[in-house]
């Protein structure tokens, strides 16, 4: 049940209601996580929707997004953040079992994901002031300085999402992930 201010999406007016018509053009719904946010502050999701705009033409590819949005999720027991990112990430390639491991911080098949989701699980557990073992890991399995930097973007845009979604108790709309 929502804690925070929601109404439908068909209902909303104003600023919401050109997002949601936007998100619904491109995606054919308005996932509840955008309309909590939208409902709230158009201004937020405006410019959650930029960064995720930006990310998606940064140095990392969609997959490899998605390994860093599905770590994080974990690591915050996003429930919502973890049924969206399994789907997305299945359709950017990954399998169930590969979504599982690194979920869970097992080997998934793939080293260079395994190192990516290893950093990220690193950064949420240091807050941030990861060992320079750590970093050389990451880099050493081909990850570039500017990937690294785009993964910590990744990292913040998802703590948004993961942050709303727990603070709302955000209703699945999605199928719920293992």
């Amino acid at each position: 049940m929502s804690r925070l201010h929601t109404i439908p999406a068909a209902q909303a007016t104003g600023a919401a209601a050109t997002l949601f018509a936007a998100i619904k053009g491109k995606i054919g719904m308005v996932p509840n996580a955008y309309a909590v946010i939208g409902n709230n502050s158009p201004l937020a999701l405006e410019a959650a929707l930029a960064l995720d705009g930006a990310l998606a033409k940064s140095s990392l590819s969609a997959r490899e997004i998605e390994v860093v949005k599905l770590v994080v999720s974990e690591g915050a027991a996003c429930d919502y953040c973890l049924a969206a990112h399994t789907l997305i990430g299945k359709k950017a390639g990954l399998s169930k079992a590969a979504i599982l491991a690194l979920r869970h911080g097992t080997p998934s098949a793939d080293e260079r994901a395994d190192a990516l989701a290893t950093f990220v699980r690193e950064v949420g557990a240091s807050k941030g002031t990861v060992a320079a073992p750590v970093l050389a890991a990451v880099k050493s399995a081909g990850y570039t300085d500017a990937q690294v930097v785009d993964a910590l973007l990744v990292i913040a845009s998802i703590t948004f999402t993961n942050l709303v979604n727990r603070v709302n108790d955000t209703a699945l709309d999605f199928p719920a992930a293992d």
